[in-house]
């Protein structure tokens, strides 16, 4: 399952939005093994970063600015299953 920032769900359901499933109010959970802790996410970020390097050659990013975030897949962990992953509201949401 694939989502971007430009297009929020793949579904009809907004649960299949996975980019929510990175925000601190939601999960991912699996709905075929019930999962809800272990995720391979794949994804690609397009930022602008300044970086600041010192006259030794040091450098260090102080500032990043991200300009797209696409979620090309969640995969379970336990189960290997990136089908039955889905995005729920933590229960700590809210709180």
């Amino acid at each position: 399952m694939t989502t971007d920032d430009t297009s929020a769900t793949t579904g009809a359901s907004p649960t299949t939005d996975l980019r929510r499933g990175l925000e601190p109010d939601h999960r991912f959970r699996c709905d075929a093994c019930g999962n809800v802790t272990r995720f391979d996410v794949l994804a690609t970020a397009r930022t602008r970063r300044y970086h600041h390097f010192d006259l030794g050659g040091e450098g260090r990013v102080e500032e990043e600015e991200v300009l797209s975030h696409r979620v090309e897949s969640v995969t379970c962990r336990w189960c290997g299953r990136d089908d039955a992953v889905k995005v729920e509201a933590s229960p700590l949401a809210g709180s």
